[in-house]
């Protein structure tokens, strides 16, 4: 009996339209091919949907797969080459031996220099291809996506994330997987109902162990169990910090039913959101206060949360607030950690001990800019240690897992000293979002009274079990959690809490 043949395919970024720059080819890690089969074991969404294409005896025809850290709008170069490709390998499959199905790994909240809908238009292209016109074609995306007509219009299942933060990527690649098994065994095609709702929440309001991400949830979950005909309900929190129309909260209904019941039930998840969109806007401590507090505490460690450089949410990484913030107050045994490249080469030949002049931090976006976080730091630090900055995550469903796997590069590190304060330089941002990162270098988080943490929620699930208390802080950045602040030019209207 011959085996089914699925074509594979990844393209994975967030993109952020208010930092500077562009991301270009040199910022993506691409794989080809047979490397693409590697990542099987790595706990990555794509290892996911190789678990189920081995239990299911699927032959994979895997094409490309393009990943990058979150960041400043793509080049649009680099998207085309991955349609170019992805277009080359589907009619070359096609041609040789057909197809029974596609499978890819997105993100969703994607941006290019001169589309607002990247993945809308990557599946559209796969379905002008001759042959693919009627094929199951079926992917998983974060929660974090800002989902559109377009996507629902030209794929058969999309599945997104249930959980912020995203310890069940590699689970949801699987449902996605596992869908499109039961679609080629029943031999029929879902579709796909979608609803933008007229809210946006800054990410910190989308922790779904918090309302009301919790609440819309088990909304979701209830309208899975009450309707056979309906295969999956996804609650996309979205993403807040891409400029384009369909950002924000949407809800994607798979289904083999009626169109009435999918519209009902979008109906009764957009009513709730509207009705709960006041509990996603994040309450956020002013610095100083939060650092008084904390500074007459005992024990620890205490997290300072700084929402405006999440790294994850594709901030620099590299803000000195919250460390001016430590030194002010005259913290010891407190950690940060800066995403800084020059400052690490420029300790290319310290030795341990060695104190050296050095700026740290500071030049990574414009809307860092402010009281607090006003540039880099010129400060004398006590050099301890550098490293390559390779580590293998902990925790196998990590955050970060979904598209980096368990190996993380940091590329070359340094650890210094600045008063009572220790200061992880990294050539590669890299988002807090497991203790392996600090103790790799040395570090011993338990160990600490006080840790900067640049993340919204993702971090939650390493740093809560293991700290005394967490204060989540307003500092100046383009992560900030003020969303009226940012220029939009582009976002539908009316949108709470941009517009009535």
């Amino acid at each position: 009996m011959k085996k089914p043949r699925i074509l594979l395919a990844s393209i994975f970024h967030e993109t952020h339209s208010f930092v500077a720059g562009a991301t270009s080819f040199d910022e993506f890690a691409i794989k080809r091919g047979g490397d693409i089969l590697k990542k099987k074991g790595d706990s990555s969404t794509i290892c996911g949907f190789l678990e189920v294409a081995d239990a299911e005896g699927w032959e994979v025809i895997p094409v490309s797969d393009f990943v990058a850290m979150p960041s400043a709008t793509i080049d649009h170069a680099v998207f085309e080459q991955f349609c170019a490709e992805l277009e080359a390998g589907l009619k070359t499959a096609l041609a040789n031996g057909g197809l029974d199905g596609i499978w890819l790994s997105l993100h969703g909240a994607m941006v290019t220099a001169q589309s607002v809908d990247p993945e809308g238009d990557l599946l559209a292209l796969i379905r002008a291809v001759p042959g693919a016109e009627k094929l199951p074609v079926f992917a998983v995306f974060d929660l974090h996506a800002n989902f559109t007509a377009k996507m629902a219009q030209h794929a058969s299942g999309l599945v997104g994330y249930r959980e912020n933060p995203h310890i069940d990527s590699r689970d949801s690649a699987m449902l996605a997987a596992r869908l499109l098994a039961r679609s080629l065994k029943e031999g029929v095609a879902p579709r796909i109902f979608s609803r933008n709702a007229p809210v946006i929440w800054a990410p910190p309001g989308t922790g779904t162990a918090d309302r009301p991400m919790r609440d819309l949830a088990a909304l979701a979950r209830r309208i899975e169990a009450e309707n056979p005909d309906v295969w999956s309900v996804s609650v996309v929190g979205g993403y807040a910090f891409s400029d384009v129309p369909d950002a924000g909260v949407a809800f994607c209904v798979v289904t083999t039913g009626p169109e009435g019941d999918a519209q009902k039930a979008l109906d009764e998840l957009e009513r709730l959101a509207i009705e709960l969109r006041e509990m996603g806007q994040p309450e956020e401590w002013d610095l100083d206060e939060a650092l008084s507090e904390i500074k007459g505490k005992s024990g620890g460690p205490y997290a300072v949360v700084e929402p405006s450089d999440n790294i994850g949410g594709g901030a620099p990484g590299d803000d000195t607030a919250v460390l001016r913030g430590f030194l002010r107050h005259g913290f010891s045994n407190a950690a940060v950690v800066i995403a800084d490249q020059d400052a690490v080469a420029a300790l290319a030949d310290a030795r341990p001990g060695e104190r050296r002049r050095l700026s740290i931090g500071g030049k990574g976006s414009p809307l860092g800019a402010g009281p607090l976080g006003a540039g880099p730091l010129d400060a004398e630090v006590e050099f301890v240690s550098r490293s390559n900055g390779a580590f293998t995550l902990e925790d196998r469903n990590s955050h970060m897992v979904a598209s980096r796997g368990i190996h993380i590069e940091m590329g070359p590190s340094a650890v210094v000293r600045i008063e009572g304060v220790t200061v992880l330089l990294t050539s590669l941002k890299t988002p807090p979002n497991d203790l392996g990162q600090l103790r790799s270098q040395g570090i011993v988080p338990e160990n600490l009274f006080a840790i900067g943490v640049k993340a919204a929620v993702a971090h939650r699930r390493v740093y809560d079990p293991i700290t005394a208390g967490s204060y989540t802080v307003k500092t100046p950045g383009p992560c900030t959690s003020a969303l009226t602040t940012l220029p939009y030019r582009r976002l539908r209207q009316p949108v709470f809490p941009i517009s009535a």
